[in-house]
């Protein structure tokens, strides 16, 4: 099975610079020549997670299937109140299992530098919950990171590129460690 990197842009802002770094993240990945795929959630109709009827929803199962088969994840959200946005909490109460003993990165843009420990609630969630295995290394950006015209700095462009290099090498060596095994 070849490996995959599947992004996944939790922002709804059309103007968003999170799904600009998820799109960077597409890009580097392919570099490596991997499979990427990008998940633009303001593509998707999804419920609220209410345990119960929203699991059965005619959105999750297609998503679910797409992070099963995924080598590794990258969540690209925006920082709301010093926590990843609903929307991607959301996206792993739906999708539950799909997430198990998976690489999972984060690419996070926020207003202010105070924020950056904001992925570690959801990412203990899927450490505990689901042996997901958290990449130690995240990208966490802030008004700044970017140029006026928008476009991503050198700087940011760099860290997505140091994010993108750990998940790709942990992907590989999962993917031999379950050959070996076998």
């Amino acid at each position: 099975m070849p490996l995959s990197v599947l992004i996944i842009s939790c922002s709804l802002n059309t103007l968003s610079r999170s799904h600009l770094l998820a799109q960077t993240a597409e890009s580097a990945i392919r570099n490596f020549d991997i499979n990427a795929e990008l998940v633009d959630l303001r593509e998707w109709e999804l419920p609220l997670c209410d345990g119960r009827d929203s699991l059965s929803h005619p959105s999750v199962a297609p998503l679910a299937a797409k992070i099963t088969r995924a080598s590794a994840v990258l969540v690209a959200s925006p920082i709301y109140n010093y926590d990843l946005n609903a929307v991607a909490k959301n996206v792993v109460e739906l999708t539950g299992t799909a997430w198990s003993e998976k690489p999972v990165g984060f690419l996070c843009t926020a207003g202010g530098r105070s924020s950056y420990m904001s992925p570690i609630g959801l990412a203990n969630s899927l450490m505990f919950d689901f042996r997901s295995l958290i990449i130690p290394r995240f990208v966490y950006a802030v008004k700044d990171d970017f140029k006026d015209n928008g476009d991503l700095s050198d700087q940011l462009r760099a860290r997505i590129d140091e994010l993108v290099q750990a998940t790709v090498d942990l992907a590989r060596a999962l993917a031999w460690l379950k050959v070996t095994d076998s």
